[in-house]
């Protein structure tokens, strides 16, 4: 029997308490209150830190006091998160949080050790909902800022404002919102059951995922997953089903996650891969996938494709490499 889908970066214990980023000086504001609590980044990694008393890791949070050596100034970005719903081992829930995007010197001074700066990718399943929502948020918008450095209009250089949340045109005042790029990814399913994967030519040997690609401009989630998949694997599938969606802050999307079966009239198709992303393809009944476990290379406990093929499987995937 199928279970629901566990999502590790679709939760979230945030409030992102939008009214105040339209507050005058709320940066410097909260900068100056002791109860405030900063998120540094790195390079889009973090630091984390085990406390008495709390499951697996946390966020490693600072106040503002404890990295006044520090000159903020010269950051990348400073922007408000919002407040926290949970309490952790070591902030209670309302405390509200700053994301510092730093330079690497200016990281190396917190933390120069660079095996204690941590990846959303290896760590986001073990982080608790409120730091799985804190670091997706911060991870997302600091992608977003540092690509959209310059107007999309005139070329003038833009500037953070309304506490991180918008960019400014310095030349123009063209305002630019933080976007969210929406991608489909599924699991294709056979008459026997059996579920479809590929292989990209970058990957190593024998790891494999099922196929996934960017919603187009005027195309529903949908039509995205049916035409993704034939332009990959040239199968035909129908029915597409909406399975649940998470933040995949790589550089800013969001991953919104269907099963489809294969047409009836193309199921004596064999796939065939585009050559481009898609080099091999394969299809997987759940006794080969169990008989070959150990030595196949899944998607990682923290991605929705991972989730979608446990959901298939029907049960947890326990080997991970």
């Amino acid at each position: 029997m199928n279970q629901p889908l566990h999502l590790p970066l679709a939760r979230s214990a945030v409030d992102r308490d939008y009214l105040m980023r339209e507050k005058s000086g709320v940066l410097e504001e909260l900068l100056q209150d002791p109860l405030t609590r900063i998120l540094f980044l790195k390079d889009g990694l973090t630091l984390l830190q085990q406390s008495d008393g709390a499951p697996s890791p946390e966020l490693k949070l600072y106040s503002a006091e404890q990295v006044a050596h520090l000159n903020l100034a010269t950051a990348n970005l400073i922007a408000y998160l919002g407040q926290t719903l949970d309490a952790s081992a070591t902030e209670p829930a309302g405390t509200r949080v700053l994301l510092v995007d730093l330079s690497v010197e200016s990281a190396n001074q917190i933390e120069s050790d660079s095996e204690r700066w941590h990846h959303l990718r290896r760590t986001g399943a073990g982080l608790s909902a409120r730091d799985a929502g804190l670091f997706s948020e911060a991870l997302a918008l600091a992608n977003w800022h540092a690509t959209h450095q310059f107007c999309s209009r005139c070329g003038g250089a833009t500037e953070a404002v309304r506490a991180g949340w918008v960019r400014k045109c310095k030349t123009d005042d063209q305002q630019l919102f933080p976007r969210t790029d929406p991608a489909i990814i599924a699991s294709v399913i056979d008459s026997k059951g059996r579920i479809l994967l590929g292989s990209q030519g970058v990957w190593e040997e024998n790891r494999w995922s099922i196929l996934a690609g960017f919603v187009e401009p005027g195309e529903s989630l949908s039509a995205a997953v049916i035409r993704e998949i034939y332009e990959e694997a040239g199968v035909r599938v129908v029915n597409p089903q909406y399975l649940g969606s998470q933040a995949w802050p790589f550089p800013y999307s969001l991953m919104v996650g269907f099963t489809a079966q294969v047409d009836p009239e193309f199921e004596h198709f064999e796939p065939v891969p585009d050559g481009d992303e898609i080099v091999k393809l394969r299809w997987f009944s759940r006794e080969e996938m169990a008989a070959e476990l150990h030595d196949l290379l899944l998607p990682a406990p923290v991605s929705i494709a991972r989730a979608i093929i446990e959901h298939w499987y029907g049960q947890s995937l326990e080997v991970d490499k």
